[in-house]
């Protein structure tokens, strides 16, 4: 008899474990997915803006886990031929031997470069930032000698790491904190850096500092190799699905499917029954119904707080239920737009289509507007425009922002909050009113787990729930850290791991994303 694993959103860690549970012991187990919407991918998805494709955020596929990257190619192989705007530009890469051409197929991953600059001062920056000429001539030359002198300080008075923003500082100075740190992470967080935990830090600026920008700037400029073990630049490339990020999570859909799997949309779980220590069932409500389910095994990718809310007040004892009630969120809106042009000028050496911006996305540092930051799509595929070829006409961009559940922002209707966008993009120089062809808005709840108010307190929460043998968080929400793609994937592969080797330790799977390499450094 096949044992039952249940498992709880079918966003890419809960995919990830399904598909590892059926394609490694398909006749052992019986799994079964319940997720909350009517799309698979989590906050991983791509919507309609007209008739056109865009994300909700920045998704793109890279990974120093060969299983993730093994895996995604399995799913969707990358390109063996050039895409439609390589084939216009003229560009000459190598592409993957016998690998599919993406004119004749949309199963197919493509390479994309990887550009990302800071928008500051209504001017452009490096990021992270580097040393050359054009980051002098925008700094001037006052500015630059004080954040020298300011990151000598930092390197001689290190402050005690309590805070990210003393994490920042060890690391850039105050100056250069004050600048390019400071008011962006309050836009993201809605709170000053000083009242956040350096662990966001530590999990997303592993590595980087001024000292590692110089020697990688002294490296490219005498072309010094580096040894094996250094880090050498931030990832220059990384992989997307042809038709926007979604599609790889519709194709490992598909498969879970195919080998006999089960994925139930419109389930939202609502509560988690505990029987000797062990979950016992889950009951779930769907189109106004409530159904029980029991399992041999759960694997669970919601938040953490709504897990143990679900689990009741007489099972969770008051202080983890203190904490898990106080774990903080940010909210995450985006709003599309399809445009005749953008008014930032091409000043780099590379070549586009319409001589548009070469940047993947853009971090919009500018105190004076809301918006966060700016992605173009133009530079990830052209296949998300509607016809290939208005690529070389219009441009197609996503602004994004960062809120809480039921601010102000959050609370406005998609007509006035659109036009709050676009009035900002207009007053930064991004856009002119009149050239917008088409727009859209959504929102993502719990995109981004916080790093502060009970979070301090998380270790004490994970070793309550470690006490349930056959449960298993997973994911950023499942486990209330700040993954990547490829790190919740990994914890949905050790989770399926435990299950399949009857591990009782979950040490493996919360160690995921804790090691002290950044994750975008290369070797």
């Amino acid at each position: 008899m096949k044992e039952k694993v249940v498992i709880i959103g079918a966003g890419p860690a809960g995919l990830t474990s399904a598909y590892e549970l059926l394609d490694k012991s398909k006749d052992k187990y019986e799994v079964i997915i319940l997720e909350a919407e009517d799309k698979v991918g989590g906050i991983s998805k791509t919507v309609k803006c007209g008739n056109n494709l865009v994300d909700t955020g920045i998704h793109r596929f890279f990974s120093k886990d060969d299983r993730v990257i093994n895996l995604w190619k399995k799913l969707l192989p990358l390109q063996g031929k050039p895409s439609y705007d390589e084939i216009k530009l003229g560009v000459e890469k190598k592409y993957e031997e016998g690998g599919p051409d993406p004119e004749k197929t949309d199963d197919v991953m493509l390479v994309r470069d990887r550009i990302t600059r800071i928008y500051y001062q209504r001017k452009f920056f490096d990021y992270p930032i580097s040393m050359k000429f054009e980051t002098i001539k925008n700094l001037g030359f006052i500015q630059l000698v004080k954040a020298g002198f300011s990151y000598l300080k930092a390197c001689i008075f290190k402050k005690k790491e309590d805070s990210l923003e003393n994490f920042y500082i060890n690391r850039f100075g105050k100056v250069l904190y004050s600048m390019f740190f400071e008011k962006y992470t309050e836009k993201v967080w809605g709170r000053a850096p000083s009242k956040i935990s350096a662990d966001w830090g530590s999990q997303r600026v592993k590595g980087i500092s001024v000292m590692e920008v110089i020697k990688d700037m002294v490296r490219k400029l005498f072309k010094v190799k580096n040894s094996k073990n250094t880090q050498t630049s931030l990832i220059e490339t990384f992989w997307y699905p042809k038709m926007g990020a979604e599609q790889i999570w519709a194709v490992m859909a598909r498969e879970i499917e195919n080998m006999g799997g089960v994925i139930k949309k419109n389930c939202k779980v609502e509560n988690i029954k505990v029987n000797n220590g062990n979950i016992a069932s889950l009951t779930y409500i769907n189109n106004g119904k409530t159904y029980e389910i029991k399992g041999d095994y759960y694997i669970s990718s919601m938040p953490l707080k709504n897990l143990i809310m679900g689990m009741g007040k007489r099972i969770v004892p008051k202080e983890i239920a203190k904490i898990a009630k106080g774990l903080p969120y940010r909210e995450f809106m985006t709003v599309g737009l399809l445009v005749k042009k953008i008014n930032l000028k091409n000043n780099t050496n590379t070549k586009t289509l319409g001589n548009v911006i070469p940047d993947s996305w853009i971090y919009v540092q500018e105190p004076d507007v809301k918006i966060g930051r700016l992605q173009i799509f133009n530079n990830w595929s052209p296949y998300l425009f509607e016809n290939p070829s208005d690529i070389e006409e219009n441009v197609l961009i996503n602004l994004e922002y960062f809120c809480s559940e039921n601010d102000k922002y959050w609370n406005m209707s998609d007509k006035d909050f659109i036009n709050f966008a676009i009035n900002e993009a207009v007053k930064i120089n991004l856009i002119n009113r009149q050239d917008i062809i088409c727009s859209n808005r959504v929102k993502v709840t719990k995109a981004y787990p916080a790093y502060f108010d009970t979070y301090s307190s998380i270790d004490k929460l994970i070793k309550y729930l470690n006490t349930y043998d056959n449960l298993f968080c997973i994911g950023r929400n499942g486990q209330h850290r700040y993954n990547n793609m490829d790190h919740s994937m990994v914890t949905g592969m050790e989770a399926a791991n435990n299950i399949m080797n009857n591990i009782k330790s979950k040490d493996n799977i919360w160690n995921v994303n804790v090691d002290k390499e950044y994750h975008e450094i290369k070797k």
